[in-house]
Order: structure tokens, then C-alpha cells, then sequence
């Protein structure tokens, strides 16, 4: 297959249009971000890329908290808007009737609509050019509890959640395999012992 070669730039995808609050629960505000990730396991660590031009950054770097949202394709159109206007001028919970709820640990608060929040408090900010990373803890999770099964399994899958890509927003397509599949082991057949003992 042949390739042709560009410059390097942000090719990466797809990636979580996440909603992200900061501030408080009486002065909120929402931006969304799709330079974010998991960056350890232990501690749990995530990062969120903010330009320092965004109302955000500096609600962010003052408190030192924020909550991740992943955000379902129920409320993508909520999630474009509030990536394109600035919180200095609208209340972006109230555009999009967005129900506040109060996180456990921050104080930003969560979006009663999203099925899961990761609570941020940042360990560090890291310059990087057009963007500060904002390496964080996560110091609590908030799973919608009908994602959650009666053996206390979660079922993220049910979230319908949204995906970016190249500029564009897509749902999340059928599982096609799960984690560690590649390097299981088979279970063998167990042999139907009255089957083969009729063929004798």
C-alpha cells in the first residue's frame, strides 16, 4: 500500500469531544476539548491542552480543578457550540439546559447528562507552544448507575457515546473484539462422552 508523506501536524483520531466545567457550581463554565487522554495508571492521570487565549485557561489554572465529561451523541450539538463560543458571554449551561449536579471532590460541577465524569485536580502545567497541558489526578469517577450491571460490571458501550475525527463527529460502531483477545487461550471442546459412545 503506498503512502504519500506530509509534515508532521495533529493526525490522531478518533478522539473524546469531552465537555469539560470549571469554576463553581454558582459561576460554571463549560469548554470542549479534544487534545485529552489517559497518560498513567498509577496514580490515575489524564491531561487536558488548553490554548491560554480560552476563558477556561485561567479559571482552570486558578482553581486547579476540572471535570472531564464524555459526551454522548445526544448532546454533540451542545458540545460544538460550547467549543466555539467563549464563556464570557453566555452561560452555556443555561443555552443548552444542561443540569448541574455537585461533583464529590472538585468544585466544578458535573453535567447531570453525561454518563461519566473524571474529577481533575492538576499536578502540573506544561507550556508547549499553541497549548498548556494541564497534567492532572483523577480523584474521583461518576458513572450513571444504569451503566452499571447487578454484578457491578461497566457497560460503557450502553453510553452511546461520541467520537471527533478530522473535523467531523461520529457515534462509537460495534465491538469488534475485546482487550487481551489476540493472546487468549482457547477453551478446548469437552468431548460429548454418550455422543461418542454411540458411534462405536
Amino acid at each position: 500500500m503506498s503512502k504519500i508523506t506530509w509534515k508532521g501536524g495533529t493526525l490522531l483520531g478518533p478522539l473524546p469531544p469531552v465537555l469539560v466545567t470549571c469554576g463553581t457550581m454558582e459561576q460554571a463554565n463549560i469548554i470542549t476539548i479534544a487534545w485529552t487522554g489517559i497518560c498513567n495508571t498509577v496514580p490515575p492521570k489524564t491531561y487536558i491542552s488548553v490554548r491560554p487565549q480560552r476563558h477556561s485557561y485561567q479559571i482552570i489554572r486558578d482553581s486547579g480543578e476540572f471535570v472531564i465529561h464524555l459526551t454522548p451523541a445526544s448532546l454533540i450539538r451542545a458540545a460544538d457550540w460550547c467549543g466555539i463560543h467563549t464563556g464570557r458571554k453566555a452561560d452555556k449551561f443555561a443555552k443548552w439546559n444542561l443540569t448541574k449536579e455537585p461533583a464529590s471532590v472538585v468544585a466544578p460541577p458535573l453535567i447531570a447528562q453525561c454518563p461519566l465524569a473524571l474529577e481533575c485536580k492538576v499536578d502540573r502545567i506544561l507550556p508547549l507552544g499553541s497549548h498548556d497541558m494541564f497534567l492532572s489526578d483523577i480523584v474521583a469517577i461518576d458513572v450513571e448507575d444504569s451503566l452499571i450491571d447487578a454484578a457491578g460490571k461497566l457497560h460503557l458501550e450502553r453510553a452511546q457515546l461520541a467520537a471527533f475525527l478530522h473535523g467531523a463527529y461520529y457515534t462509537l460502531g460495534s465491538q469488534i473484539a475485546a482487550f487481551g483477545f489476540s493472546v487468549r487461550k482457547k477453551r478446548k471442546k469437552r468431548r460429548n462422552r454418550a455422543g461418542s459412545a454411540a458411534q462405536r
